[in-house]
């Protein structure tokens, strides 16, 4: 998920949201907020039952300010969800009985403003991402693998923005592949095993998993770059390619030290349980439109 497509917590909640580079403002998850105000489980029947009854209290301006935009879902699809800006979202909490509305307000007047902190300094989200891990008990060493990693992820994802790659599904598939090449388990799989579910997959990985993902990402750009690949088809062969450089430095290493690289631990507390690892290769290494490399 790049930094427009981003998830931000609130208390124990995970809130989707989007940055709107050219108006410059943050579009949050209407599902996700009503699930931080008011617990409820199914937040999604909750939502459309307020928007009929702001549309029968003659708020329908509020309601079609709500745009629907594609954000990752808890199943690892990318999903309409209705998006609302921070206007938008305060009109929303007037009309949603919770003592969490006023914390809400003043966390989404701090979320603005470290936007725009952002904007005039970049080191400052970095700064603020190495804070975040120290708090959930990451080491340095582990923090700073995990942003030697980014800075080589970022150097990939460039490299297919300037090489005809657009969007977020080529950018999922082009990843999931070569993840799938070098770890023999698909981003999803992966994710299964160590029990998480909108959690970012990167921040719960060990120290070996974050080397061998960087390794293979590195490789991928570099063979990329040697051929100057340009298209899905060629960047998907160089990413296969690459992730296979790194699987081969792991089926040593797993054969020296007898243990296995991918690992169902992760970060989370220790109450989360973790779903089994099912059969790997069952899924199809097909490009979006249904094409096979």
């Amino acid at each position: 998920m790049s930094k427009e497509h981003a998830i931000v917590a609130f208390e124990k909640h995970s809130i989707r949201r989007f940055f709107d580079e050219t108006q410059e403002i943050w579009y949050f998850s209407v599902v996700d907020v009503i699930a931080a105000l008011t617990e409820s489980t199914n937040p999604a029947v909750y939502w459309r039952v307020l928007k009929k009854r702001l549309k029968d209290e003659g708020a329908n301006e509020t309601v079609t300010k709500c745009n629907a935009l594609k954000m990752l879902a808890a199943d690892g699809k990318s999903r309409l969800t209705d998006m609302a800006d921070t206007e938008t979202l305060l009109r929303l909490i007037q009309s949603i009985p919770s003592p969490k509305a006023e914390p809400f307000k003043q966390w989404l007047a701090k979320v603005g403003y470290e936007r725009l902190q952002d904007m005039s300094d970049p080191a400052r989200s970095l700064d603020r991402a190495r804070e975040f891990w120290q708090q959930h008990g990451r080491s340095e060493k582990w923090i700073q693998q995990r942003m030697m990693g980014q800075e080589t992820r970022n150097k990939l994802t460039d490299y297919w923005k300037g090489h005809e790659i657009k969007g977020e599904a080529a950018f999922a598939f082009l990843t999931n592949l070569i993840h799938q090449e070098w770890s023999g388990v698909s981003v999803k799989k992966h994710k299964a095993i160590k029990g998480l579910k909108t959690q970012n997959l990167r921040d719960h990985m060990s120290e070996a998993e974050l080397i061998f993902t960087a390794l293979a990402e590195l490789s991928t750009r570099q063979i990329a770059e040697s051929v100057s690949a340009t298209g899905m088809i060629e960047n998907a062969e160089a990413g296969k390619k690459g992730g296979k450089i790194a699987k081969g430095a792991r089926l040593e290493l797993e054969q020296k030290t007898g243990k296995s690289v991918v690992t169902g631990e992760s970060f989370l507390p220790p109450n989360k349980s973790k779903k089994p690892l099912k059969e790997a290769g069952d899924e199809s290494n097909s490009l979006p439109g249904g094409k096979r490399i």
